[in-house]
């Protein structure tokens, strides 16, 4: 039984009297100086992010002070009014936090920008069909990558679920190292700059490893990730480009190491670069 509660819309609104400042949070963005409404809505937003980067798991109220590094006062009262809102439930048996429904409810009229989720479903069915494996779609956002998509393969082992909507730094999973491959060099290395300080809570994912596994995708044409972020598993990923080189998203394949020698993870960069190229033409097409 769903036991998050759901406070009714229309709640007062609420600013914030906290003094201008800086912070970085867990997603690797940083809040602006600013004063009144811009910043209260500035942190607010700091605060979702923070809390989608724990997936539908949820978070506590101390692990997103933790995150956003801001006062457990300025959390404590922001998250007040985002309850009343709707824009954040509360499980009152764990306790944890989740994005509200409030949030569902205006996704659905959100200007639909990419078709990319709708193109990817057919490939990734038939990449779960053939490999027997599960199949991700992972988007660029900012510094992180989103996994909008999952198709799960029949072996009867799988790799641990990414579910749909987790964001991590990029270059924590296949996806996400596939896309930060195929950015321009100094973009990329910006972006390894920026989340430094939060790969090491990944598999022991460090900014020095992360630059040779990208020197290495680029070299190969597809992105490896082995026994890192989830230790006995292994990934494959490649990046979805549009006709100017620019990633705005990639496929990977995750499944336990014993089932990726080094032959079959050709292969299967092989399959995924050609259902990756389709994605790309459909996108574009007309």
């Amino acid at each position: 039984m769903d036991t998050r509660t759901r406070p009714a819309h229309g709640g007062r609104r609420q600013g914030t009297t906290d003094g201008a400042a800086t912070a970085r949070d867990a997603t690797g963005a940083t809040t602006r100086d600013g004063t009144g409404g811009t910043q209260a809505i500035e942190r607010a937003l700091l605060l979702l992010r923070v809390l989608a980067s724990a997936g539908r798991r949820g978070m506590r109220v101390a692990d997103v002070v933790a995150g956003s590094a801001l006062p457990q006062a300025t959390v404590s009262r922001i998250v007040a009014s985002l309850l009343r809102e709707g824009v954040v439930e509360r499980d009152e048996r764990t306790r944890n936090l989740h994005i509200g429904h409030v949030v569902h409810e205006l996704a659905l009229v959100a200007r639909a920008r990419y078709a990319l989720p709708v193109a990817s479903r057919q490939p990734m069915q038939w990449l779960a069909e053939q490999t027997q494996d599960t199949v991700y779609l992972s988007e660029p956002s900012g510094s992180e990558a989103v996994c909008t998509a999952r198709e799960e393969g029949s072996y009867p082992i799988k790799a641990l679920p990414l579910h749909v909507g987790i964001r991590r730094p990029l270059g924590v999973g296949a996806g996400g190292l596939a896309i930060l491959a195929a950015m321009p060099a100094e973009r990329a290395e910006a972006i390894v700059a920026a989340n430094a300080e939060r790969y090491p809570a990944y598999g022991g994912i460090d900014a020095a490893w992360l630059r040779e596994a990208i020197a290495q995708a680029r070299r190969e044409g597809h992105a490896t990730i082995a026994e890192k972020a989830t230790p006995g598993m292994t990934a494959i990923g490649v990046a979805i480009a549009t006709a100017s080189g620019e990633p705005i998203g990639a496929l990977s394949l995750a499944a336990i190491s014993s089932r990726m020698p080094a032959k079959r993870r050709a292969e299967l960069a092989r399959l995924l670069r050609t259902q990756c190229d389709g994605i790309a033409q459909a996108v574009a097409a007309p």
